[in-house]
């Protein structure tokens, strides 16, 4: 009939598709799905064992990484060393054997096997001499009279002053003097005379003191230093 119209047919193309959503959504599923089986396939392809098989065991090295696998005697390195500690400082000191003696103050020889000990006195010098010793002598001789000197050490381990007496068969003193320090106090008697000192001697030092006499011997009948008699006459 020439009064009627024909609806238009669809077309099966890219229309269709715009027309009918879900048949894109079905698609992206599937491809998504078959994505997801390839990418766990390669998962288990590349796994270093299948599942349930048994986890070899940890085998230790030996001792010594890059060490030759050949057995050898163990070296053991000495100790290190510490600045300014010698090993006497810093290790344990020698045992005695069993049986031995142990050196004391003041033994002998014999009784040690070593060297004698030398032993103090309560002046500090040691045992068996005076703690100032003095040595008599005679400077200068000329007619009529003579200059003599007493020299002393003090030898103890402390400083220390002195007594000086000498007497002589007659003559007559002149002066006295001390080299090179202080002087100290002269005092006459009989026929002789006593020099105290005016300063201490250290430890280990020395001092002179001089006088001038005349007519009479250079040889003193006495000469004593704090008691004790002097040397060289």
């Amino acid at each position: 009939m020439s009064g009627m119209r024909r609806a238009p047919r669809l077309s099966h193309g890219p229309a269709a598709i715009v027309s009918s959503p879900w048949i894109v959504v079905g698609a992206g599923v599937l491809v998504m799905v078959v994505l997801l089986f390839m990418a766990l396939g390669a998962y288990r392809g590349r796994s270093p064992a299948p599942d349930g098989a048994p986890v070899p065991p940890v085998v230790p090295l030996p001792t010594g990484v890059g060490a030759s696998s050949a057995p050898g005697p163990a070296s053991s390195s000495p100790p290190p060393v510490r600045p300014g500690l010698s090993g006497r400082a810093s290790g344990l000191p020698p045992s005695t054997p069993p049986g031995s003696r142990s050196p004391s103050v003041g033994a002998s020889v014999g009784a040690t096997g070593g060297a004698p000990v030398v032993t103090r006195s309560p002046s500090g010098a040691p045992q068996g001499q005076p703690a100032m010793s003095g040595r008599y002598r005679v400077v200068q001789s000329f007619d009529g009279g003579f200059i003599g000197e007493v020299s002393m050490v003090n030898r103890s381990a402390v400083s220390r002053g002195w007594t000086v007496r000498l007497e002589f068969s007659g003559g007559r003193l002149v002066t006295t003097w001390v080299e090179g320090v202080p002087q100290g106090t002269l005092r006459q008697s009989g026929d002789g005379f006593t020099y105290v000192s005016g300063v201490d001697v250290r430890p280990g030092g020395s001092v002179s003191l001089r006088f001038h006499l005349e007519r009479t011997s250079s040889t003193p009948r006495e000469c004593t230093v704090d008691g004790v008699r002097c040397s060289g006459f």
